[in-house]
């Protein structure tokens, strides 16, 4: 068979299936053939997994590069990045395109789903979704596609804009806050654009916590000097997270549409989404490696160290909030695990030090100090680690909730699995008997980040290659591909069950 590459001998993983022994044929960086012994004209590259498990490569559906990093404030200026220009790139505390896909090839992701974010003042969302393709355009070493934040849904914009955006750039989804005083949207304007997006078939990520709740908590909190770090989690128990959740699918409930809770942190918004996963809405869960494999004591850690784990919501502190997480990952509540990549560095006055610049108090204030965590290349090889090789989940699962789930979710018709016909994406580990643990240190990574919250966490396995589109970017330890070899995706509506015709009211949209 006339093939470029050759994958044999491996362990092939799919969200349903496992075949040992078996062998990847590739041509024009597709998979045209899986199976034994496949036979090859001469001239095709070969690689031998030696009966290592091949999973299908990582989609990362929750990533934020090229942005302005934010607290819940007012004052930041998130217009600084412009024209697909960043002004002052010695001073940019985060990742972008190029230092944020280097990253993920290394860890085992093919196909990074990241932002386009409009502003309150952004009366069109189409310059917005312009000036993220300059940004990314030829920065990339993976494929990449563009979800939609949404902070100002004008008429003009639910209505004219929603349509272009899916028909003209292949953006079939968008984002919503109920917190964050620069970016929340009320429920009036939830409602909004739930309408345009049911009719458009346009998938709906919602950040839900309650807003009000944290602004006065954290204010009383201050009152009392209780301003550390840990005290980031004070201000937002699982509460917050469950009210905002269980309120968002009743708003979805009425108007019959498919949202997606995002970054899920602890049981009892676990519990809403199960409970209406029951009732048969299509309502789908989301969570993050910290959330698995963090606790809250990691915020407390002295000498302000513990803003480097702040994130929303926070990580929590009950372990049966972890464990939670963990069985909704195993029954299904969770349909995808991403990163929420949303770093910042440590060690630089417009990164995480912000938080002890006001105040004059020794810790800081929590409230100033930039939510969000890197973890786009430590996401896939910790649910290898600490999930398939630990015997929390079986392989099949890692394998849905890291790549199959992700790429249906959000209409990636051609990433998310091996088989033929799919882009030849593919993570070969190393075979058990030969891989050396090692505990994770942040000089071993690839972002631009001065720090992992993942510091010390030992890991039992990690890529030792990824293919994307049938070509080798990541060997070794060593980022083999090229900055601009991946391409900008334009997705198509959801392939996971969307609205069932079923009303609460003899009103129809």
């Amino acid at each position: 068979m006339d093939f470029d590459l050759v994958v044999r001998n491996g362990t092939v993983v799919t969200a349903s299936d496992i075949w040992e022994s078996c062998d990847i044929g590739i041509k024009d960086g597709i998979i045209v053939a899986v199976g034994p012994r496949l036979p090859a004209t001469a001239g095709a590259q070969e690689i031998d997994a030696e009966g290592a498990f091949i999973t299908p490569g990582g989609v990362d559906s929750h990533v934020h590069l090229s942005q302005v990093h934010n607290a819940n404030i007012d004052d930041v200026d998130r217009s600084a990045i412009t024209d697909g220009v960043i002004p002052d790139r010695e001073n940019y505390v985060g990742d972008t395109y190029d230092t944020g896909t280097r990253s993920a090839v290394a860890g085992g992701t093919t196909t990074v789903v990241t932002f386009a974010s409009q502003m309150k003042t952004d009366e069109s969302i189409i310059p917005v979704i312009e000036n993220y393709h300059k940004l990314a355009k030829d920065q990339s070493y993976c494929d990449y596609a563009f979800h939609a934040i949404i902070t100002n849904p004008t008429s003009q914009i639910v209505e004219d804009e929603f349509p272009r955006m899916v028909e003209e750039y292949g953006i079939t989804s968008v984002k919503l806050y109920m917190t964050y005083k620069p970016m929340r949207l009320l429920d009036y304007q939830i409602l909004d654009v739930m309408y345009s997006a049911r009719k458009l078939g346009i998938t709906t990520m919602v950040h839900a916590e309650n807003a009000d709740i944290i602004d006065w908590m954290t204010q009383h909190l201050e009152q009392k000097l209780m301003t550390h770090p840990h005290h980031h989690g004070t201000s937002r128990p699982p509460i917050v997270e469950a009210e905002a959740t269980n309120r968002v699918i009743c708003l979805a409930e009425l108007m019959d549409t498919p949202i997606l809770l995002v970054h899920i942190s602890g049981g009892p918004a676990t519990k809403h989404i199960r409970d209406a996963q029951t009732r048969l809405l299509p309502i789908y869960g989301e969570t993050c490696p910290q959330y698995m494999f963090l606790l809250a004591d990691s915020m407390r850690k002295g000498d302000f160290e513990g803003a480097k784990c702040v994130c929303s919501p926070p990580i929590r502190e009950d372990k049966s909030d972890q464990d939670a997480i963990w069985a909704g990952i195993k029954n299904g509540t969770f349909n995808v695990v991403s990163s929420d990549h949303a770093p910042c560095k440590y060690n630089h006055p417009n990164g995480k030090q912000r938080g002890l610049q006001h105040g004059n108090l020794p810790y800081g204030k929590f409230r100033f100090i930039p939510n969000g965590l890197p973890g786009v290349e430590t996401r896939v090889p910790l649910l290898f680690s600490g999930g398939v090789l630990s015997g929390r989940i079986s392989p099949q699962k890692f394998v849905e909730v890291t790549s199959t789930n992700p790429a249906k979710l959000y209409g990636l018709k051609k990433k998310g699995s091996i088989a033929p016909g799919f882009d030849a994406d593919l993570v070969i580990w190393y075979p058990q008997a030969k891989f050396q643990p090692f505990n994770l240190t942040n000089d071993m990574l690839h972002h631009a980040i001065d720090y992992t919250p993942f510091e010390g966490i030992e890991f039992k396995n990690w890529p030792r290659y990824t293919i994307i589109r049938g070509k080798v970017v990541f060997s070794h330890g060593e980022v083999v591909g090229e900055m601009g070899y991946g391409q900008f995706i334009r997705r198509e509506k959801s392939l996971l069950p969307g609205p069932r015709d079923v009303w609460l009211t003899e009103w129809r949209p």
